[in-house]
């Protein structure tokens, strides 16, 4: 069971940011974190908007609805998705 916090038709969730991966990818479990690795940089925002647009694609949802709540600065984020649900992200996320 994924760690995700549901509240007002989005879902709250905490990453560990893997930047500079080989590929992209959505999982698995880090502890109580979702591991998140995008191939980006993590200068000048690039991982960060890597992955909005990882979690975005995952889910079917619009990039505008992902959002970095806290740890923008760092590979521990919180990450909040308007318009889905915890079902959604399990199915999404690598094991």
């Amino acid at each position: 069971m994924l760690p995700v916090r549901e509240a007002d038709g989005s879902i709250s969730f905490d990453v560990l940011v893997q930047p500079r991966a080989s590929r992209p990818k959505l999982g698995p479990l880090h502890g109580d974190r979702i591991k998140v690795a995008v191939t980006s940089p993590p200068v000048d925002g690039e991982a960060n908007a890597a992955v909005v647009e990882l979690i975005a694609k995952a889910l079917g949802v619009a990039k505008s609805a992902v959002e970095i709540t806290a740890g923008a600065a760092s590979r521990r984020k919180t990450v909040r998705v308007r318009g889905v649900d915890r079902a959604r992200l399990e199915g999404a996320v690598q094991t």
